[in-house]
């Protein structure tokens, strides 16, 4: 006997089971091609229910990036300028005693593992909202591309990217992975075969929004985001209208919340030694090394070489470029 409330989920694996798949880099034996990106399976169901029941709000706040090009940093910042007024005491913060992924969740987890309450509280969250995807920017809920929310996107070296998701990806024990040598990675990743990825048709979704719509979308590169730190906090504030870029405190202010949100700050607090997000990843994963250019302990010069040549045909003559640190 089946019941109606069956129907869906029925419906959801059968879409699941037609998908193309291909054992690729991220948490899942296996991802789907899904919407033109690679989707570890448990998250397409995750995917539709955001797309068809996520009601986003004209002062909504996304962060959204690929996996592992500077994510939780982003979300910190974000977090600490939208609600510098809430928060104005740096002494007893959210950033001291939660993770930056539980102060600005992922709807399309939530919906993926049906964590009811968390997703009855998206409603209840107070405003503006601040929350993050993974999507491509073709494949987020039309609430949010229609509507005035903000997105501020964050990219990284694809380098850098590979090794970081590489590490990430090794260290989850939790789920059954496969066991690829960093070559076989290396292949995959070329391939775009990586979670939410290809990862040059993630990055130029939103770069060309950007440049379409900036009042939308803010573009910003991890590297630049380490070397001028204090000019990207200044344009993300300015992006989110932050009160903070006005008066004659504002300079300090922002070097409180940059020093708040530091590497080394984040890694060393006990919130973020210990504990889970989703009850699949360890809190301390999303703090390894926080540098830039350490790809160059990993590749051969092949690697180089081959990489190179992708990010030239996939970017070549978007504008979008990336300084390669060695």
């Amino acid at each position: 006997m089946s019941f109606a409330s069956d129907k869906p989920a029925n419906e959801e694996n059968d879409l699941t089971l037609s998908l193309p798949k291909e054992s690729g880099l991220g948490a899942a034996p296996y991802l789907n091609l899904f919407q033109d990106f690679w989707c570890p399976p448990v998250y397409v169901k995750g995917v539709n229910k955001f797309q068809k029941h996520f009601d986003a709000k004209d002062n909504d706040v996304f962060v959204a990036s690929i996996p592992k090009s500077g994510t939780t940093w982003l979300k910190a910042l974000t977090f600490a300028i939208a609600n510098h007024q809430r928060f104005s005491s740096f002494d007893n913060h959210p950033l001291l005693s939660s993770n930056p992924h539980e102060l600005v969740p992922f709807p399309e987890f939530m919906y993926s593992y049906d964590l009811h309450d968390q997703i009855i509280s998206l409603s209840n969250m107070s405003e503006p909202r601040l929350l993050s995807t993974h999507l491509p920017f073709p494949s987020l809920p039309q609430s949010i591309t229609k509507s005035n929310c903000k997105i501020i996107y964050i990219s990284r070296n694809p380098f850098d990217t590979f090794v970081s998701a590489w590490e990430f990806f090794t260290k989850i024990k939790s789920v059954s992975l496969p066991e690829f040598t960093l070559e076989e990675a290396f292949e995959k990743y070329c391939n775009g075969i990586t979670v939410f990825g290809p990862w040059w048709s993630h990055m130029l979704g939103y770069w060309k929004e950007s440049i379409t719509r900036p009042n939308k979308v803010l573009f910003l590169k991890y590297e630049d985001l380490k070397e001028d730190t204090v000019f990207h906090v200044k344009r993300i504030a300015e992006f989110l209208d932050s009160p903070i870029t006005q008066g004659g405190e504002s300079t300090a202010v922002i070097e409180n919340i940059i020093k708040l949100c530091r590497f080394e700050t984040m890694k060393n607090l006990e919130v973020n030694k210990s504990g889970h997000i989703y009850n699949i990843t360890e809190n301390k994963h999303f703090f390894r090394k926080g540098e830039i250019g350490d790809w160059i302990n990993y590749f051969s010069p092949s690697m180089i070489e081959k990489l190179s040549k992708i990010i030239e045909e996939k970017l070549g003559g978007s504008g979008l470029s990336f300084k390669v640190h060695s």
